[in-house]
Order: C-alpha cells, then structure tokens, then sequence
C-alpha cells in the first residue's frame, strides 16, 4: 500500500529560516483562511495561523523533469506526516498522479487525473512497476505538488 509523505522537517525548516526557495526568493508569509493544505504535516494550516508560500521542487538536482510549483507551509515547526490513507489535506475531486524513476525522470505512461477515490489504487499500481521508485501527487487543476507516494 502506497504511503504519503510531506516534505521533509529539514526542508520545511530551511524555508522557516529564510533559505532561498526554489527560485531564489525567501518564502512570503501570509495568514491562513484555514484551507491552505500544509506539505509537511500534510494537514491544513490552522485558520489565523502565519503560514509560508514559496515556491518547491521536491527534487534533488535540477532537470527537465524537476517540476516546480507553490506550496504552503505552517509558519511554526511541524512534523513530517506519513500517512497510509487519503490525507485530509486531499480535498478536490481529482489530482494528477505521475511515476518517477530512480533518476528522478517521469515514467511516460504513468501521468494522469485521478479521482480523489482511486488514488491509493492507481498509485499501487504505478508503484508495482519495476521502472517506478515514487509517485508525486499534484494538484490536476493547478499543478501544486501536494505529496509524495512510496511504497510500504
């Protein structure tokens, strides 16, 4: 069974602390509306809560296929969430699920919309395959990396 990751509490922290994001710009701090879905805990930033929108790769090097795209991040320390179901923070009908190799290049074929209620089903599938380490799950309307698959 797939497991969801968020990214990393080192990563997280680096960003807390002003490291540059993904294009070289400290992460703006902003007031959550309580439905800003943060990428490490993998739960939505309390409503009144600072919260940090920058821009992530979840890549190690940069490459034709290290997408980029915004995230958020609750402003105070969170831990990194490793979920085995839906994680609360999937809120909309569909996102894009897409399998990546050991090199980090997406695996053709594997990219597409899912409804909310296949996703643990099509990326066990996707993670069945010898050519695929992990699946990155991005939102299918504007292409916000929301979490990462592996498998158990």
């Amino acid at each position: 069974m797939a497991i969801f990751r968020g990214t990393t509490v080192e990563t997280a922290n680096e960003y807390r602390s002003g490291f540059p994001d993904a294009y070289g710009k400290a992460a703006e701090r902003k007031i959550s509306d309580g439905d800003a879905p943060c990428r490490c805990c993998l739960r939505h930033v309390p409503e009144g809560d600072e919260m940090l929108v920058l821009a992530h790769g979840p890549f190690s090097n940069l490459q034709p296929y290290a997408e980029t795209g915004p995230i958020f991040l609750c402003a105070k320390p969170c831990e990194q969430s490793e979920v085995s179901g839906l994680p609360d923070i999937l809120t909309s009908s569909e996102y894009l699920l897409k399998g990546y190799s050991a090199d980090e290049r997406i695996v053709y074929g594997t990219g597409q919309i899912t409804p909310v209620e296949q996703i643990l089903n099509y990326a066990d599938d996707i993670l069945a395959r010898e050519d695929v380490v992990f699946v990155d799950l991005r939102s299918a309307r504007n292409n916000c990396w929301q979490a990462r698959l592996t498998a158990e």
